[in-house]
C-alpha cells in the first residue's frame, strides 16, 4: 500500500475538502486526487462522496480512516527508530541481574537524554557477531580468552576488574571466615551450573581453579539464581563465586554468607567493545562514562587469567 496515497487520505478526510488538503501537503489538486483515486483502487471500495461543500467519508472511508492513521504513525516511528540521534543505544551484557547491569543503570541515570536499549546475548562470540553485523552497538565482555582473537574491525577497552566474593551457606566451613585466600579454597567444590564449555566466563573460572586447585561443579541444569541459593543454603560442602556488587533479595530463611577473598583477590575483566565504523552520537558518551568511573580495579594484589593480563585498547580513529 502506498502510504503517501493513505497520508493524502487523511489529509482529505480531516481537511473535507480536496483543494485545502492539497494545500496542505504542497500538492496540486490533481496530484491529490489521483492519490486518492490510486488508493481506491487498491482497496477496492470508495472512499469519498463529492458534495457541493467538499467530500464526505463514505462508510467504507470511515471504518478505514483509524487503521490509515495508525499506518502513518508506524511509519513515523519506523523513520524516527533509525534517524540520527533518535535511535536508542543498544548494548549488551550478560545478565540483567549482574553488576555490569547496574553500573549500565548508572550510565542510564547520568544521561537520562540517551535511549538505551539493553539486551542479554549468550557469549562473546554471539556478541562480537551482533556488533559487526550492526545489531548491537556496545558489549560487555571478557576478551582474549585463549582460542579467540578480536576481528580488527572491533575495538575493545578495558572497563572494569569486579573483585569476587565467595558466596556460602551458614553450615559451610567458611561460613564464618572474616575472608579467605585463594589457597584455602584447594579442594572445595564450586558450584556454578550456569558455565557452558567455550564460554568467556567458564575459560575464565577453569583457569582460576587450575591455579588454585579448586574444583569447579558444573553438574545439574541451570535453573537461575534462585535456584543455586536455595542449595548453597543447604549444602555444608557446595559454595559459588559473586561479585561483591551482585544484587541478590535473599529468600527469608536463607542465612546467606559473603566472604571476601584476598591474597590474591581474584578479579573478573571487563571491557567494553564496539564496532570501529559504528557513529551512534551515544556512544562516546558511554565510552567515557565507563572509562572515568572505573578504569581499573584500584588494588595491586589481584588475580587476572594470563589471557587478560595484557589488555590494552587499540587506539580508535573515531576518538
Amino acid at each position: 500500500m502506498d502510504l503517501n496515497g493513505v497520508r493524502t487520505f487523511v489529509a482529505v478526510a480531516e481537511s473535507g475538502q480536496f483543494q485545502r488538503a492539497a494545500v496542505d501537503l504542497s500538492l496540486s489538486q490533481q496530484a491529490v486526487s489521483k492519490r486518492v483515486a490510486a488508493l481506491k483502487k487498491d482497496l477496492g471500495v470508495r472512499l469519498f462522496t463529492r458534495t457541493t461543500h467538499g467530500a464526505r467519508l463514505t462508510v467504507d472511508g470511515q471504518v478505514f480512516l483509524p487503521h490509515a492513521r495508525e499506518l502513518l504513525q508506524a511509519q513515523d516511528r519506523a523513520v524516527a527508530a533509525v534517524s540520527p540521534g533518535r535511535r536508542a543505544l543498544r548494548v549488551d551484557v550478560i545478565g540483567r541481574r549482574l553488576s555490569l547491569a547496574g553500573l549500565l543503570r548508572d550510565f542510564h541515570r547520568a544521561h537520562p537524554e540517551i535511549a538505551l536499549d539493553v539486551v542479554t546475548l549468550f557469549d562473546a562470540d554471539a556478541a562480537v557477531a551482533a556488533l559487526r553485523s550492526g545489531t548491537i552497538d556496545a558489549t560487555f565482555r571478557a576478551v582474549a580468552m585463549p582460542g579467540h582473537t578480536l576481528p580488527d574491525d572491533i575495538e575493545a577497552a578495558p572497563v572494569y576488574d569486579e573483585p569476587l566474593q565467595l558466596f556460602t551457606g551458614p553450615g559451610h566451613e567458611f561460613a564464618t571466615a572474616a575472608a579467605v585466600t585463594p589457597a584455602q579454597l584447594a579442594g572445595q567444590r564450586i558450584w556454578m551450573p550456569g558455565n557452558a564449555p567455550g564460554t568467556e566466563w567458564t575459560a575464565y573460572y577453569d583457569e582460576l581453579a587450575a591455579d588454585f586447585g579448586f574444583t569447579v561443579d558444573t553438574v545439574g541444569p541451570n535453573f537461575g539464581v534462585e535456584a543455586l541459593l536455595d542449595t548453597i543454603a543447604a549444602s555444608p560442602t557446595l559454595a559459588t563465586f559473586l561479585s561483591e556488587r551482585t544484587p541478590l533479595v535473599r529468600p527469608v530463611g536463607h542465612d546467606l554468607r559473603r566472604v571476601p577473598v584476598h591474597g590474591p583477590t581474584p578479579v573478573y575483566p571487563h571491557s567494553l567493545l564496539w564496532h570501529t565504523r559504528n557513529r551512534h552520537p551515544a556512544l562516546t558518551a558511554l565510552r567515557d562514562h565507563f572509562a572515568a568511573l572505573c578504569p581499573e580495579h584500584p588494588g595491586t594484589n589481584v588475580w587476572t587469567p594470563r589471557w587478560a593480563r595484557r589488555r590494552t585498547p587499540r587506539p580508535s580513529d573515531d576518538r
